[in-house]
């Protein structure tokens, strides 16, 4: 499929914004159904907000015992890991 640039119109702030063939690409690589909504600007600063607003948790890594931090609240009964012990969890299912 040829993709070609669009001009798409930002939800939040209104301009206008190219949607560019090399990013419609790389959403339908993602499997992504919709065009973006927002500009770049208003989507990195959404982004920002949404991280700074994420309270997050020290927990020790199940795996490798050191400490990190997680975005979620942890349970008793299930293992938490370190950013790199989860990837190597991930890659072994």
């Amino acid at each position: 499929m040829a993709f070609e640039d669009r001009t798409l119109s930002c939800k939040e702030c209104g301009v206008e914004f190219i949607f560019s063939a090399s990013e419609q690409e790389f959403y339908a690589e993602k499997g992504f159904q919709n065009d973006p909504a927002r500009c770049p600007e208003c989507r990195t600063a959404r982004k920002r907000q949404r991280s700074a607003s994420r309270e997050m948790h020290t927990v020790i890594c199940a795996d490798c015992g050191c400490e990190t931090q997680v975005p979620f609240r942890p349970t008793e009964d299930r293992p938490v890991y370190c950013r790199d012990c989860y990837q190597k969890q991930r890659a072994s299912l």
